[in-house]
């Protein structure tokens, strides 16, 4: 199996998502050798909400110039599709090639209603949108003017036909549709690994059955910390119980379920384990961990380079 990749999410973005601060910590993760540099879409949330994440990442690449720029989730039922294509073709010329666009549906009810879309067509108006956006980039034709001559999207992307497509997804609907699609699948950083088996064979299942040949990207996102203080790996996981806890609005699993967290070694260990267990090639290391330092996590991601021989 080749070497697996890494990235990392952004790992602060306490100041209503000020593009200095991010652009900071991508400038970070480029030095440190990581493969790509990610962003969550989020609404009406408050001082971390992120509505326009490749306005973000733009900010982002222009403090860099080798690490890719991904996005979580960019939302498609809520846009436009040929403005949206727009946008990314603008970021990925921006960038000169360095978008991975992971896409979504989002789950907020209230985002829903805010953008005036029925909820129950949002995976409908997902199809439909990636389905135009896809072929507006492959150079088709977008619309005729009055004397019927073809417009097309312009500028194109600069990776042909288009920057990588992955789906975040969560429940089996939605990881139906990413199988069908045949594009890679983003899970939920709090899946289990035995939710995580189960949904990538799903995935696998989905894509044969429609045709396509086998995905040959296997991203997994983790919360992940490494320390050799026990003391502060104690509290990093006791804080991650409470959070998981608070979010999901019931008692957490156990934190090993769905995070790695713990020494080098530990990690190390754990990370090997993904490999084997889920054929990860591509690890996402999702920071933002409360009460760590921003020192803190720095230092973890450069011991987590360190493992991953970056």
């Amino acid at each position: 199996m080749a070497k697996t990749k890494v990235a990392v999410t952004a790992w602060m973005f306490g100041t209503g998502g000020v593009a200095a601060e991010l652009a900071g910590q991508g400038e970070i993760a480029e030095k440190i050798g990581f493969d790509s540099f990610w962003l969550p879409e989020s609404h009406f949330g408050g001082d971390t909400s992120i509505p326009s994440p490749l306005m973000l990442l733009a900010a982002v690449s222009a403090r860099t110039s080798k690490i890719r720029l991904g996005s979580t989730s960019y939302l498609l039922p809520i846009r436009h599709p040929i403005q949206a294509a727009e946008e990314v073709a603008v970021l990925d010329r921006l960038s000169n090639g360095r978008v991975i666009l992971g896409v979504g549906r989002g789950f907020q009810d209230t985002m829903y209603t805010v953008f005036d879309v029925p909820i129950k067509d949002k995976r409908k108006r997902f199809k439909a949108n990636l389905e135009i956006m896809i072929a507006a980039w492959q150079g088709k034709p977008v619309a005729e003017d009055g004397d019927g001559t073809p417009v097309y999207l312009a500028p194109l992307p600069v990776q042909k036909p288009h920057p990588p497509i992955w789906v975040a997804a969560f429940g089996p609907l939605a990881i139906k549709q990413a199988g069908t699609l045949g594009l890679p699948y983003i899970a939920s950083p709090v899946e289990t690994m035995a939710s995580l088996q189960e949904n990538y064979s799903l995935h696998k299942e989905h894509s044969e059955r429609a045709g396509h040949s086998e995905i040959d990207t296997t991203p997994v996102m983790r919360t992940l910390f490494i320390s050799e203080h026990k003391q502060l790996v104690s509290a990093v996981r006791e804080n991650l119980k409470k959070e998981a806890a608070h979010r999901m609005r019931k008692q957490a699993t156990n934190v090993d379920d769905w995070a790695i967290v713990g020494d080098i070694n530990y990690v190390s260990d754990k990370i090997s384990e993904y490999e084997e267990t889920l054929g990860l090639n591509y690890l996402i290391a999702r920071g933002r961990i409360p009460g760590v330092s921003n020192d803190s996590q720095i230092a973890s991601l450069e011991q987590l380079a360190k493992i991953t021989g970056l």
